[in-house]
């Protein structure tokens, strides 16, 4: 038998799982702090967790369990497509967008291909296109961790396809739309496709009018997606969708795999999306507590914190003496969980990122900071 290496396709090969937050049952290994006594402050999703309908739907379909889930999602897409006012036929659901964003690789790039996306920025994006065996152009942010959307632009010459991420993960900062529709219109020009992440978008507070998803009919090389992890909770369901024209979503339902969303996640999801009254305590909350820990995270020395736009902080450290790595460690000891961020493709071992959580939690978290810096 030949050793299994030689068997390996070459863009497979050197393939390693990307580094994400919320990762517990690690955090309890290296800490030895039990999992229930770490507050987790490294995965930016809803501080309420999941609302009470979502629960109860999830509990009314385990009579759905023994049953194969509906493969093509349909009540589910129905549900979207009435929420943002765009056709079923424009919408594909995914397990996680995580999920949406390696059959979107899959399904348009090959061997050689170049994509565009910027430095830092969301890992499973390099993921998805290494496993195609595409090319990529890293795009590195400017001095204040924004795009400098000229030099993006220039990038994108003989490009197959980019990847934004608006706000961006890990700096919480926009896009302004302007620059976005720059971005998109040469994208059209020049046949390039766009694979825009608005997965936090939700938690900004002009997100209808800063969501691209009305733009699909004009943009017909835009692929919008969202998700159902970070606003509403569902994280360990797994709930993802895009939204793009119809051409695009043909090929996606073609390529992706059978049955790839589970029965309870279809039906906490049609609730969850509905729930009005648990998205708005969660926004309120949100909102004010930005405004709290801004305050507490800014008196901290040797913190530079960039004002965000979604519900997590992002924060240049290299002046408290400490390196993400360690900075992180210390906490965890304490029972707080934050994201060190040198994983990120363009950044150096100083930055970290904080979520946004209740404010009793987000107290601890700056008397923990407040122990150690």
């Amino acid at each position: 038998m030949k050793p299994i290496s030689s068997l390996v396709k070459e863009n497979i090969k050197n393939l390693r799982p990307c580094v994400h937050g919320g990762e517990i049952l690690d955090a309890e290994v290296r800490s030895g702090v039990k999992r229930e006594d770490i507050l987790d402050f490294s995965s930016s999703v809803n501080p309420l967790g999941t609302s009470r309908k979502a629960l109860s739907a999830v509990e009314a379909a385990f009579s759905q369990i023994a049953a194969y889930p509906d493969s093509a999602s349909i009540e589910l897409r129905e549900a979207i497509a009435k929420h943002y006012g765009v056709a079923a036929e424009n919408i594909i659901v995914g397990n996680g967008s995580t999920e949406l964003m390696y059959l979107f690789a899959e399904s348009f790039l090959s061997k050689g291909d170049i994509v565009v996306m910027a430095a830092p920025t969301f890992g499973e994006y390099e993921g998805a296109v290494r496993k195609t065996g595409a090319d990529i152009c890293f795009v590195k942010l400017d001095s204040e961790q924004k795009l400098d959307v000229n030099t993006f632009i220039c990038a994108m010459v003989g490009a197959k396809m980019v990847f934004i991420c608006n706000p961006n993960n890990p700096t919480s900062l926009l896009i302004s739309t302007q620059e976005l529709k720059r971005i998109l219109d040469f994208a059209l020009e020049q046949s390039i496709l766009v694979f825009l992440d608005e997965d936090f978008l939700e938690f900004v507070e002009e997100e209808q009018q800063l969501s691209m998803i009305g733009n699909i009919c004009k943009y017909s090389n835009l692929f919008v997606l969202r998700s159902f992890t970070k606003l509403f909770g569902l994280t360990g369901l797994r709930v993802g969708y895009g939204i793009a024209d119809k051409e695009i979503i043909n090929v996606l339902l073609g390529a992706k795999i059978p049955w790839n969303v589970n029965c309870l996640a279809q039906a906490a999801a049609v609730v969850a999306l509905n729930d009005v009254e648990h998205l708005q305590k969660t926004r309120q909350l949100i909102r004010q507590e930005k405004v709290f820990l801004q305050k507490g995270l800014s008196s901290i020395r040797g913190f530079k914190v960039y004002v965000p736009d979604a519900n997590f902080f992002f924060i240049d450290i290299r002046d408290t003496g400490y390196t993400a790595a360690e900075l992180t460690q210390k906490l965890l000891m304490q029972g707080i969980m934050i994201r060190d961020c040198s994983s990120f493709k363009g950044l150096d071992p100083y930055y970290i990122r904080v979520a946004v959580k209740i404010h009793s939690e987000n107290m601890k978290l700056l008397e923990a900071l407040g122990k150690v810096i």
